[in-house]
């Protein structure tokens, strides 16, 4: 369960270094790619692949552990059950509601492409190009999310407003609060991407009035590839309709999953579970199942204090040693994700900066995994890193700076 009240409590690091082999011999700072996923979530997919081979599976358990994905989710960010779908990713999710809208020409949406992942700026304009919706554009404030310019670019005919919780690339955080009040105080949507926060920056979707909030299992999630989840509040969610449909998201009853067709009469399942499609991700959801819990457990609060004490450390650290780390000094901004390098100097997973180039395969040499992404080193961190971590990187760091220095 979440920890009550307010205080922080330090984080079980020998618990965590049973958990995760993978962060013993490297440096993983990749998380904003994939997490490592816990021996635990290991154990609960061989034991299902198992009962898979042997022909041992139970239909019900699988079924019973999707619930534990979708309460577990529920929990974490102070949703309710219902008001949770599953999917495949990031991308059905926004899609899922993109779709749902019933937007039509005249209507208008908010976003800044600029600092967006491109599954949430592509669905937009394809829906310019279908129904003719106009998509109003706001550039990003030097890697920052333009928050004040989105809400003025707002009017009586916007019908969602979308961001990413922590931008595709600085990675910066952005305020989400002031444009979730001004999307409820003008009926609009507020769609959020939030793959790259939670389960390691703690969300609470009431106080920040996320109407929908899209995540994959992979990243911060510490699960696989192949699954998503979707959270629509609850009051919106009984008003759109899912373009697609199929069983689960059918109100067949408690606890039923197959029904005869007696009836060309239906009612759509209650809340969000009306974008359930067919049978699911089981794999997924089993290591899902298993690292969502352990999140809760130790509690999104203590793994935000944990990993954001670690990037500032960092942050510090590179700084120090006159490396353009973006954003500089460490402040609000930060969450769990640091780029160095400069703003526009490369493409989708490429640097156009020699130095950045050469520092990247210094790191990769010396197994620290990493990433790049629009030009720059992405350095992203879980509850798995410790302060040993950083010490590390930022000696590499030196060892690079002052082998170049001498050349």
């Amino acid at each position: 369960m979440e920890p009550k009240g307010s205080q922080v409590m330090p984080i079980d690091l020998g618990r965590i270094a049973e958990e995760f082999p993978g962060a013993k011999d490297q440096i993983y700072l990749n998380c904003a790619a994939r997490g490592l996923t816990p021996k635990c979530a290991r154990s609960a997919v061989d034991a299902l692949l198992d009962a898979g081979t042997f022909g041992s599976g139970d239909k019900d358990e699988m079924f019973e552990t999707v619930e534990r994905v979708r309460g577990g989710f529920a929990q974490m960010i102070n949703a309710q059950t219902d008001e949770i779908a599953i999917t495949k990713n990031v991308s059905e999710g926004l899609n899922a509601i993109v779709a749902a809208l019933d937007l039509k020409a005249g209507d208008n949406v908010v976003l800044c492409p600029d600092l967006e992942h491109p599954n949430n700026v592509y669905p937009w304009l394809h829906l310019r190009e279908r129904l003719g919706v106009e998509i109003r554009t706001v550039p990003g404030n030097n890697g920052h999310m333009p928050i004040e310019d989105m809400i003025a670019a707002m009017d009586e005919k916007t019908r969602c407003v979308t961001v990413a919780s922590v931008s595709f690339s600085p990675g910066f955080r952005t305020d989400i609060a002031p444009l979730g009040a001004a999307c409820r105080d003008r009926g609009a949507f507020f769609l959020v991407d939030g793959v790259q926060s939670v389960g390691i920056i703690e969300t609470d979707i009431e106080a920040l009035k996320i109407d929908g909030l899209a995540v994959s299992t992979q990243k911060g999630l510490l699960g696989l590839y192949g699954m998503g989840l979707l959270y629509c509040r609850r009051e919106w969610a009984d008003r759109i309709t899912p373009v697609y449909l199929a069983r689960f998201g059918v109100d067949l009853g408690s606890g039923v999953h197959e029904a005869a067709l007696e009836s060309d009469n239906y009612r759509l399942m209650p809340g969000a579970r009306r974008f359930d499609l067919g049978n699911h991700n089981y794999v997924g959801a089993y290591a899902a199942a298993e690292s969502i819990d352990l999140l809760n457990d130790i509690g999104t609060k203590n793994i935000e204090a944990h990993v954001g004490a670690l990037t500032r450390q960092l942050a510090d650290g590179l700084l120090a040693l006159d490396l353009p780390v973006v954003g500089g000094p460490a402040g609000a901004h930060l969450t769990s994700l640091l780029c160095v390098g400069r703003l526009g100097g490369g493409g989708h997973d490429s640097t156009d900066d020699e130095e950045m180039s050469s520092l990247s395969q210094h790191l990769s040499a010396n197994k620290v995994q990493h990433s790049i992404r629009k030009g720059l080193i992405r350095l992203s961190l879980h509850l798995y890193n410790t302060e040993e971590d950083v010490a590390d990187v930022i000696a590499l760091a030196r060892t690079w700076r002052d082998t170049k220095a001498a050349a």
